[in-house]
């Protein structure tokens, strides 16, 4: 019986100095807005986010930062070093917080035009794939969502596909038509 229970107690140690370890992934966020400024010396670039604020992002990640960023979101972006597409409206994919933000790839959203909408989950299908939200006003706009949608939730960008909402949930929309169909291209849950 102790032995058993010692080495269950070494089997725990050994795990918690493994994870202990391990360096941090860090979470790859992601925004949308119009990119305002690319500064090569610098290495930033400046997006006006669609809050309002403006955003200055270094575009150099250090090489050995690991980061967690769904796989097939990723291979839709261009790496943040390589964007060139200044006053192009896309979604920045970043890591860290307010005061330190690094941009590790963008999405250009193409010519538009685009819509938003910001409000309440009246009805979300997931079997569907389309989401209905009620803005302040009580109007309502419905969009489909598919594997090009990004949705950024309480863990980070991932597929639209992935994305979940209840009814009543506030979530913000950016949308356009395409082929006369409303499609999500980026979900915030708010």
């Amino acid at each position: 019986m102790r032995r058993s229970f010692l080495c269950a107690c070494v089997f725990t140690g050994c795990l918690g100095l493994a994870a202990a370890s391990l360096p941090a992934q860090e979470v790859v966020h992601a925004l949308t807005g119009t990119v305002s400024a690319i500064n090569g010396v610098a290495k930033t670039m400046t997006v006006f986010q669609d809050n309002g604020s403006q955003g200055v992002f270094a575009d150099a990640p250090n090489p050995k930062l690991r980061i967690a960023f769904d796989k097939r979101v990723a291979a839709g972006t261009t790496p943040a070093q390589s964007f060139d597409k200044k006053g192009s409206y896309a979604i920045v994919f970043y890591v860290g917080d307010n005061d330190a933000r690094t941009a590790v790839a963008v999405k250009s959203l193409g010519p538009g035009p685009f819509t938003s909408i910001s409000g309440t989950v009246q009805k979300f299908d997931g079997h569907d794939h389309s989401i209905t939200v009620e803005d302040a006003s009580g109007a309502a706009q419905t969009f489909r969502i598919d594997d090009q949608t990004v949705a950024e939730g309480a863990f980070g960008a991932e597929e639209g596909l992935k994305f979940h909402a209840d009814k009543g949930d506030q979530v913000r929309v950016v949308g356009s038509k395409v082929n006369g169909t409303a499609m999500a291209l980026f979900l915030r849950e708010m």
